[in-house]
């Protein structure tokens, strides 16, 4: 049975549908408040830039971790009649345009941006600068992660979000707008620190600052820029957290629509979808976090980890991420640095789970990588263990020259919606 993913409302007075598509993109309601209304006054702006995480993680957040799992074998697929995961399971040229689930995830990227561009460019014009500094940053966060979202699953992206007949770049623009767009969010901050009133405004869980940073070290790193991704690891506080968390009429959507169904996906098995040479050992402590085994009923290994109950918090970044990212910058630098590398490397290797604000360690004995090859290798092995169903694999095998015949695709076919209504779409890559 093809599972549902609900819409969701911002709030009461900005009740807002999906529909994006590539002509002159619609995003608005006419039973709802007017943009005047909604955009003119600060809680008006929380409510729609709360409405983001929720369409971000239902939509968005969801659909990259399920088809990147499919495709990258991180996941078995459970139910052929679940027609999205169909083609993502069988891969190649089975994943076209008519795929539900991407067009669903394009069309909620756009949407996240959209509104969130309308939520920064209103709160500019607010006079209380501390409140608008926070929504800037707040709403920054979920558009460059829609931003990120489509650099990484297709070849080229939309030049303009809400315009008939965008024009389209290279997704390595794309990774670098999320960039530019988090350095804009971070200079409103630094001039004007975020109001303790906002904070109460929008859900627990998201520290702005740090995330801003994870997420510019993440995309500056996809975008090959060592240096800048180097400098916004180092800025992130390890030992602070950032979630998108649930309630009873808002629960974890990896929960409602796979864990308690059994009906979608779920682990492949204790090697997390590694080939046998640089599969996880079995001592590692990552396997129990992310998988638990049902001893009676197949399939064996089931999802655990931040999927495991409806109000389970879904984290942002990881800072086992940014460590990871810090040993690949000293790995990739224009002189490589295997020393530092390997002692970034080996803080996650040996990390205990207490150790980590998200509970993830390996608590493993050191690695030591002769080469820079080798430590790549290692990065590589770490990042798929540590960051297990994050939906950034495919996005890892293609930087780390992986085998294509470990995934089933290398970049997705652009949904009929768009091709259909916009002139300007590229042509479908080959795998």
């Amino acid at each position: 049975m093809k599972k549902t993913i609900k819409n969701l409302t911002y709030t009461a007075m900005a009740v807002l549908l999906i529909q994006a598509t590539g002509c002159k993109k619609n995003f608005d309601n006419p039973n709802a408040a007017t943009s005047g209304q909604v955009f003119s006054s600060a809680k008006g702006l929380a409510g729609v830039a709360v409405g983001l995480q929720r369409t971000y993680v239902a939509n968005v957040a969801y659909g990259m971790y399920d088809a990147t799992g499919l495709l990258t074998n991180e996941t078995i697929l459970l139910n052929v009649g679940n027609g999205s995961e169909a083609q993502f399971s069988a891969g190649g040229t089975a994943v076209d345009g008519t795929n539900a689930l991407l067009g669903n995830v394009w069309a909620s990227a756009s949407k996240v941006i959209y509104d969130a561009n309308n939520v920064i460019n209103a709160a500019g014009l607010l006079t209380d600068k501390n409140y608008a500094s926070g929504l800037i940053g707040y709403a920054t966060i979920y558009k460059a992660l829609s931003m990120g979202c489509m650099a990484s699953y297709w070849e080229k992206v939309p030049d303009t979000i809400g315009v008939t007949n965008t024009t389209f770049s290279d997704r390595m623009i794309g990774f670098n707008r999320a960039v530019a767009a988090i350095d804009k969010a971070l200079a409103a901050i630094s001039a004007n620190a975020i109001s303790s009133t906002f904070l109460t405004d929008i859900p627990a869980g998201v520290d702005i600052l740090n995330t801003l940073n994870a997420l510019k070290a993440r995309y500056s790193l996809f975008a090959g820029n060592y240096s800048a991704a180097m400098a916004a690891a180092n800025a992130v506080d390890l030992t602070k957290k950032s979630t998108m968390n649930f309630d009873a009429a808002n629960p974890n959507p990896v929960f409602n629509s796979v864990t308690s169904t059994n009906n979608v996906y779920q682990p492949v098995d204790s090697t997390l979808g590694l080939p046998p040479a640089i599969a996880p050992d079995l001592a590692d402590k990552r396997i129990p976090f992310y998988t638990l085994i049902n001893p009676t009923i197949n399939p064996r290994f089931r999802l655990n980890g931040f999927w495991n109950a409806a109000l389970a918090p879904i984290p942002i970044y990881y800072p086992g991420e940014m460590t990871l990212i810090k040993a690949e910058c000293y790995a990739r630098q224009a002189t490589p640095d295997l020393i530092n590398g390997n002692i970034e490397l080996n803080k996650v290797v040996t990390k205990k789970a207490a150790a980590d604000a998200l509970g993830i360690g390996a608590d493993l004995p050191v690695v030591a990588p002769a080469t820079i090859a080798d430590l790549l290798t290692q990065i590589y092995r770490n990042r798929c263990i540590e960051l297990y169903l994050s939906g950034m694999k495919l996005e890892d095998m293609r930087r780390f020259g992986r085998p294509t015949g470990e995934r089933k695709r290398n970049l997705l076919p652009y949904p009929f919606r768009e091709r259909d209504s916009n002139t300007n779409t590229p042509p479908d890559p080959a795998f």
